[in-house]
């Protein structure tokens, strides 16, 4: 029997339990579906990420207080920056063009009768320019209120929606922890970072931050949350790192570990890009179980085909079938519910991941090597887990089946 007649046969019989053949399929059509739509969601969540810190400019860097140990065994970041510490790193390091200091926490905002919790941030006026922000309406605050720590805010345009709607904020008061502020600027719409609305904030004064709002509780000077530097370009970013690092350890008399760390974009990237590889990894592993599952199935129903065709083995080895025939056939069927269930589960992984990409901001995408490779896999699979049943049928004494009809 050739190979086309092998063929023929083996849709025949798969034609014929449809049903059986479909449920059979089912293992395959889930593991296959799992495992294109978790690497597209994974590699789009990678993606999303460096997209996210690539907007932030090549060439900006971050100043986190704490030691890595001290970081990583508390939520509440360490109290190791101020902003004389920033204004060392502004006058003294020469690859640094641009300093923002910033001081963040939670706060109640009320305007008359509307109020709600946002961001307040207090910074400096470097602030627009390190970290690529403008102001749409009205101005940002200037080096003078923030010598004077006038009560003066900037509202990202989210903020200033949800307080004024329609009308006009520029000139308005609004309150802070029951401190009135004049509006004087609103922010253009910046959009999310790593899941925070950069638009519903409100940016004051470092100053009046620290002598209104959050107080000063750092004994060595006014306390920050962390800096943003940018390099003056993208070959200075290490040698300003460098100049930083040995600054700061200078002024806080570091010795041992530092108790701050100096961290680039491309730092973030990597660590990112190490966590959404790792996460993709783990999620196209947990949705390869279905696949070997899958298999398992596609063994068993050829067990119970083999079992249910005994008396047509027989018959077809008494007319002259050979071991290498009957193998044949049920290595073709047991391939062609692998091949479909691989067909058809990756439409449906295509389609998913199609879905996320959609109505998530993760630009999820379809990638070719995980099509192939679990198109393959499961190909792979139907043809291994269909030898056992294959050479049992196979090995099937033509007397004894026909005995045994």
């Amino acid at each position: 029997m050739n190979l086309g007649e092998s063929l023929n046969m083996a849709v025949k019989t798969l034609t014929a339990n449809k049903l059986r053949s479909a449920l059979t399929m089912l293992g395959i059509i889930i593991g296959n579906a799992s495992v294109i739509t978790m690497v597209g969601v994974g590699q789009g969540a990678q993606r999303y990420a460096s997209e996210q810190f690539e907007s932030l400019g090549p060439n900006v860097l971050f100043i986190i207080p704490g030691s890595e140990e001290a970081r990583n065994r508390t939520i509440d970041l360490p109290r190791t920056l101020t902003l004389e510490d920033a204004q060392a790193i502004a006058s003294q390091v020469p690859t640094v063009t641009g300093v923002a200091p910033q001081l963040q926490t939670q706060q109640r905002i009320v305007y008359r009768n509307r109020n709600t919790n946002a961001l307040v941030l207090g910074t400096t006026p470097e602030f627009t320019v390190v970290r690529d922000f403008a102001v749409e309406r009205g101005r940002f605050f200037s080096a003078l209120d923030v010598q004077r720590a006038n009560r003066v805010v900037a509202l990202g345009s989210d903020l200033a929606k949800s307080l004024f709607g329609s009308q006009d904020p520029l000139g308005q008061e609004i309150r802070i922890k029951n401190i009135s502020f004049q509006v004087i600027g609103v922010m253009e719409p910046k959009g999310a970072f790593l899941g925070n609305n950069q638009d519903d904030v409100a940016y004051i004064p470092i100053t009046t931050m620290s002598s209104r709002i959050t107080g000063n509780t750092s004994p060595y000077g006014t306390e920050v949350s962390f800096i943003s530097v940018m390099a003056r370009d993208e070959a200075s970013i290490n040698a300003a790192q460098f100049q930083i690092r040995n600054l700061l350890r200078l002024r806080h008399k570091v010795t041992d570990v530092d108790d701050f760390a100096v961290r680039s974009q491309k730092d973030a990237l990597e660590i990112v890009g190490n966590v959404t590889n790792a996460l993709t990894l783990m999620l196209a592993a947990i949705a390869g179980i279905s696949l070997f599952v899958g298999g398992i199935g596609i063994m068993n129903i050829m067990l119970v085909s083999v079992r249910e065709r005994t008396q047509e083995i027989g018959l077809r080895k008494a007319i002259g079938a050979s071991q290498q025939d009957i193998l044949v056939q049920f290595m073709i069927e047991a391939v062609i519910l692998a091949a479909i269930g691989g067909i058809v589960g990756t439409a449906i992984g295509i389609g998913g991941v199609t879905l996320v990409s959609a109505v998530t901001p993760l630009k999820a995408g379809v990638s070719p090597t995980a099509v192939a490779l679990a198109v393959c896999v499961s190909g792979g699979i139907g043809l291994f887990f269909g030898v056992v049943p294959a050479r049992q049928a196979a090995k099937l004494d033509p007397i004894v089946a026909l005995r045994s009809a």
